[in-house]
């Protein structure tokens, strides 16, 4: 005869098969919608390249890894380093940090505004942040396109102020892909910091000022350290889209400034060279996930911190 414990064991096994049956077709459709792709890239990344686009199936290669970072001279078969992905990717890293640092010093303020306002105020400027989501992208990038150009909004404000003569030449330069970044991702930054921002107690602001701390003191020992998990949660929406742009570089940029997102395009366009192409996708989520590997570092840390 089965003992109570035995019965609680059967139990438990037919619950936990009831629910991998349960959750079968999410996990297909994740399995099919998100992890196929990225083995097929990962396949494509060791194939040969085809004459016209495409892979030859069953002729494997290297050269597509070796593509991203070196190049083979034509005539003489020399190896060297390619200058012109290491360029791309660093303006990609480059721009992603400093987009991401720029977010948060302004976006850092602004939710620290939200969640200072009465209760029944705070949804309205919440509402006000998301509003740019409602547009999509590429119109968004056109609006920004209007404001930096050398007609519009910027140059025709310092023009009439008397601050400049001729108008600066920002579109098509890396500081154009900045502005459109930090206008578009700004968003992304402002929504996890109020989130955590609106769950600070602030009496414990209180305390510090009547413990005689400064403001830079009270900010860099209560607050930082508080909505430190909204700032790394903020950082890193910002930064994985931003690394992987490809529609704002290559309206901004005018197609001269390429981000890895358009590298990819091209060489699965007009380069038709798909094991590149495959293989600097790989290598962009490989960026991706060290990203994502140390933002969970750092939650699991301030979990522990905090428990």
């Amino acid at each position: 005869m089965a003992t109570a414990a035995e019965i609680a064991k059967h139990a438990e096994r037919e619950s936990i098969r009831r629910r991998w049956w349960l959750s079968a077709p999410a996990l297909v459709i994740v399995f099919v919608a998100a992890i196929g792709p990225l083995f097929v890239m990962l396949a494509y990344s060791f194939m040969a390249k085809g004459d016209y686009g495409d892979v030859k199936f069953g002729q494997y290669s290297l050269d597509g890894w070796f593509s991203v970072l070196f190049q083979r001279d034509m005539f003489d078969d020399t190896v060297t380093l390619a200058d012109a992905h290491l360029s791309i990717f660093w303006r990609s890293l480059k721009l992603s940090i400093i987009t991401t640092a720029l977010t948060l010093l302004l976006g850092f303020p602004t939710a620290y505004f939200i969640a200072t306002r009465p209760r029944h105020t705070r949804e309205i400027w919440v509402f006000l942040i998301t509003i740019p989501f409602w547009t999509n992208l590429l119109i968004r990038t056109f609006a920004m396109q209007q404001v930096i150009r050398n007609e519009g909004i910027l140059n025709t404000l310092l023009r009439t102020l008397g601050i400049i003569d001729q108008p600066l030449q920002i579109m098509y330069t890396d500081w154009a892909i900045l502005f459109g970044m930090v206008y578009v991702y700004l968003p992304l930054m402002v929504l996890p910091l109020y989130a955590s921002m609106e769950k600070l107690d602030f009496r414990l602001i209180e305390a510090g000022y009547d413990l005689y701390a400064g403001r830079w003191a009270v900010l860099r020992r209560i607050i930082i350290p508080l909505v430190k998990p909204g700032i790394v949660a903020g950082s890193i929406l910002v930064f994985v889209p931003s690394l992987g742009a490809y529609v704002i570089p290559r309206v901004l940029g005018g197609g001269k400034n390429l981000m890895l997102g358009n590298l990819i395009e091209l060489q699965f366009g007009a380069g038709r060279n798909w094991p590149l192409g495959a293989a600097i996708s790989i290598t962009l989520m490989a960026l991706v996930m060290v990203a994502m590997l140390f933002y969970v570092r750092n939650a699991s840390r301030s979990g522990a911190g905090h428990g």
